[in-house]
C-alpha cells in the first residue's frame, strides 16, 4: 500500500530562516542541506521542497505542492487560484506585516501617483504594479528589477514599488514613500484538490493549528507564583492574562498556585509589582505553543 504524502513548500530566501525556527517551535524539526532543495523533516508524511516565495502560489496552484508558505502580495501577483488556509502574521524580522510601497528619491518632483505618466518604474512585482497604474489611470513603463531596486533611482528608473518592513533601507538609500499600494502577510495555502482530500486536508490544518500557535507565544511568557489566600485578591488586580489565571491549591491551605500568560516585554515591570501585592517563588518560563 503506498503511503500518502503531503508536498509541503517551504519559502526560500529572506522568509526561510524565520519559517524554520517557526517549524521548530510548531514541533517540527526541519533540517536544510546547503545542496539539497528538498529539507528533512522529522515526519514520515511530510516531503518539504524550498521554493522561492515569488513562485510557491503557482506551484501550488498546478498541484505540484500541496501546500506552501508565501505572502498575500505573491498570491496576487499569480494571480493563483489557491485556497488561503491561515493568515501566518510574521516576516523574516517579526511578527508585522510588509507594505509594497511606491517610492522616489528625496529630490523628485513625483508627489502623488498622477505624476508618474510617462515614467519608468522597477519593481519585481509587475503585476501589482500594473495593477495599481490600471486603478488610477496612469500609464507608464514597468520594468522588471532582478534585485538591488532601490539603487535604481535616478539614473535607471523614476520610481521603484518595493517591499518594506521598516521603510530603514529606503531611507538609507535616499527614498521617500509616496504611496503604499499593498499591504501584505504570510499566509499557508492549499492546492485546492489537495484540500478537498480528507486526509491531506486534516494533515494540512493540523500544521496550520500548530503554526498559529507557535506564533501565538512568540513574545509571551509563562508565570507561575505562590501566594497567600489572603492576598489573592490584590495580586489578581495587578496581574494580566490571557483569559483567566489557573489558581490551584497547595498542600498548605493558606496558599494557592497561580499560573499565567503575559506579553514578555512587560515581565520586567510587573514582577515587583507582583511582589508587592504578595507573590512568592516566581518563575518565568518560555513558550512553545498556545493553541487558542
Amino acid at each position: 500500500m503506498t503511503k500518502t504524502i503531503l508536498k509541503l513548500g517551504i519559502p526560500k530566501g529572506s522568509l526561510q530562516e524565520s519559517t524554520i525556527k517557526l517549524f521548530k517551535k510548531a514541533g517540527y524539526n526541519v533540517r536544510v542541506s546547503e545542496r539539497s532543495y528538498y529539507p528533512d523533516i522529522d515526519d514520515a508524511e511530510i516531503e518539504c521542497m524550498l521554493i522561492r516565495a515569488q513562485e510557491m502560489a503557482r506551484y501550488v496552484e498546478d498541484g505540484v505542492l500541496d501546500a506552501g508558505i508565501t505572502g498575500k502580495d505573491w498570491i496576487m501577483e499569480n494571480k493563483a487560484d489557491v485556497a488561503e488556509v491561515a493568515d501566518m502574521i510574521y516576516s523574516k524580522t517579526g511578527l508585522g506585516k510588509v507594505k509594497w510601497v511606491l517610492a522616489v528619491p528625496n529630490d523628485s518632483k513625483i508627489r502623488s501617483v498622477k505624476d508618474l505618466k510617462g515614467k519608468k518604474i522597477a519593481t519585481e512585482a509587475v503585476g501589482l504594479t500594473k495593477q495599481y497604474l490600471k486603478k488610477n489611470k496612469v500609464e507608464a513603463e514597468v520594468e522588471f528589477s532582478w534585485g538591488a531596486t532601490e539603487v535604481k533611482p535616478p539614473k535607471l528608473a523614476d520610481a521603484i514599488v518595493e517591499v518594506t518592513e521598516t521603510g530603514s533601507s529606503l531611507k538609507a538609500n535616499n527614498l521617500r514613500i509616496v504611496d503604499v499600494i499593498l499591504e501584505s502577510n504570510t499566509k499557508l495555502i492549499a492546492n485546492k484538490k489537495s484540500f478537498k482530500d480528507a486526509w491531506k486536508k486534516k494533515k494540512i490544518e493540523t500544521i496550520s493549528m500548530l503554526l498559529l500557535g507557535a506564533i501565538a507565544a512568540q513574545q509571551k511568557v509563562g508565570l507561575m507564583m505562590n501566594v497567600r489566600k489572603k492576598d489573592l485578591d490584590r495580586l489578581l488586580k495587578v496581574l494580566p492574562a490571557l483569559q483567566k489565571p489557573t489558581i490551584s491549591e497547595l498542600s498548605d491551605k493558606k496558599w494557592v498556585d497561580v499560573n499565567t500568560i503575559v506579553e514578555e516585554k512587560i515581565v520586567r515591570d510587573i514582577i515587583p509589582k507582583l511582589k508587592e501585592a504578595g507573590a512568592q517563588g516566581i518563575v518565568e518560563y518560555p513558550l512553545n505553543k498556545i493553541i487558542l
